[in-house]
């Protein structure tokens, strides 16, 4: 129970941290909108693959891995994601 708690104090801390570092820092500002950006462009792309399934038989889960993944490599990604689902499965 007290680590459940210790767990919620330590995300509200380092929130606070990190915006503080952001309120600080221009830089980090510029870094952290643009990965957030990347962040909501491979979700859209994933979310896109996922919506035309119907039509490729090409389903791939909206998760922390996959969305890594697309967010770093970006289309290369979600190709590399495609042909390891077709090869593997």
């Amino acid at each position: 129970m007290y680590i459940k708690y210790a767990v919620w104090v330590l995300l509200i801390l380092s929130s606070l941290l990190l915006l503080v570092t952001v309120l600080r820092n221009r830089g980090a500002g510029r870094l952290l909108s643009g990965l957030t950006l990347n962040v909501v462009v491979a979700a859209f792309l994933l979310y896109a693959l996922n919506l035309l399934s119907t039509y490729t038989q090409v389903d791939l889960p909206i998760n922390t891995a996959t969305l890594g993944t697309v967010t770093v490599l970006g289309v290369p990604g979600v190709l590399l994601l495609v042909g390891l689902k077709l090869t593997l499965l």
